[in-house]
């Protein structure tokens, strides 16, 4: 269907011309290229009102044409970080137009683009990507049941003090610097710690709490020894424990220790985040540490409210995040090996 515009003068003319000669209002408007409405407002119009001349509409008139707002937003496609003020600018120099800046967000919006954080990811090169296909196609035909036996397991930090620029407040003119408007905000993190944990479709293990590095023989002796072992073995046949290419999960130590307790372990591909489940799990445990009033105002308290925190998410979450793997393998293989949504 042709798209439905404005009628010109001349247009107006012809049109009233056919429909008195008995042209149906259909073939009037296949032969003006319109849809029958607008010839069918523009009978009614001339019945009702003896005019074909289209009442004044209220509002301000457009202050761009067509062609304006198609290279608005061109160069906002272009030229993503390009900021309205930008884009205004633009337009004057190409059209001698001058609009607003609300203007140009108008235009923008009209196409459904909104302006947003960036999403951040690791840097992929096409050797990353070409593994990270690869590893997808071999493990997206595995079953929900090889899935549940796999330990995903991960580390994270946690600092005391966090601002991610989210948090909006309400308030006056010269409120700015209120007590109710300020966020104190330590911006050297006002110290953290590091935690390390695992879980699978029905099992979790206890956070560990990481002092300092992380070394390969610190890494066997504190946490795979007496932390993944027993959870791998309570998981049974089959268990397979996930982590990352950190230099201290690929220690020579390590390998020869999970050689030697012949335990399953799973080929991972580099920088690749968004294909370990426990990574939104981190986030989740984060917003739940960021609900918490008052903060904790120490590491101890933190680490503390970080293990209540952590055995208080529901098993159905850490479920739903071990089905999401075959989605996660899905999504990857369609994106080419490139950054997914998760």
């Amino acid at each position: 269907m042709p798209p439905r515009r404005r009628l010109g003068d001349a247009d107006r003319g012809m049109a009233v011309a056919w429909l008195q000669e008995g042209v149906a209002v259909r073939e009037v408007g296949r032969r003006l290229q319109v849809t029958h409405s607008v010839i069918q407002r523009l009978r009614d119009r001339l019945n009702n009102t003896g005019s074909v001349q289209e009442p004044r509409r209220a509002g301000r008139p457009r202050m761009t044409t067509r062609r304006e707002d198609r290279y608005v937003i061109v160069s906002a496609l272009r030229n993503r970080t390009a900021t309205a003020n930008t884009l205004r600018g633009q337009l004057r120099t190409a059209t001698n137009i001058l609009v607003s800046d609300q203007t140009v967000r108008n235009r923008l919006h009209e196409v459904n683009m909104r302006s947003r954080r960036r999403a951040v990811r690791p840097p992929l090169t096409r050797a990353h990507r070409a593994a990270r296909l690869a590893w997808t196609r071999r493990h997206l035909a595995w079953t929900k049941q090889q899935w549940s036996r796999v330990l995903f397991s991960d580390e994270s930090r946690y600092t005391l003090s966090f601002n991610d620029g989210r948090i909006r407040v309400w308030r006056r003119p010269r409120e700015r610097f209120s007590n109710a408007t300020v966020l104190e905000h330590d911006r050297h993190g006002g110290g953290s710690l590091m935690v390390w944990g695992g879980f699978s479709l029905h099992h979790r293990t206890p956070l560990h709490c990481v002092q300092g590095n992380l070394p390969g023989i610190a890494y066997r002796d504190d946490i795979l020894r007496p932390i993944a072992i027993p959870v791998l073995q309570a998981i049974g046949p089959g268990a397979t424990l996930q982590d990352d290419n950190a230099p201290a999960h690929r220690a020579r130590v390590v390998n020869n220790f999970l050689q030697q307790q012949q335990v399953i372990r799973m080929d991972w591909p580099s920088r690749s985040p968004d294909l370990n489940p426990i990574e939104q799990l981190w986030d989740v445990l984060g917003r739940l540490i960021r609900a918490n009033h008052p903060p904790p105002p120490n590491l101890n308290v933190l680490f503390h409210t970080l293990q209540q925190e952590w055995q208080a998410i529901p098993q159905n979450t850490l479920q739903t995040l071990v089905r999401s793997m075959c989605q996660r393998c899905l999504d990857c293989i369609n994106a080419n090996g490139d950054h997914t949504r998760y």
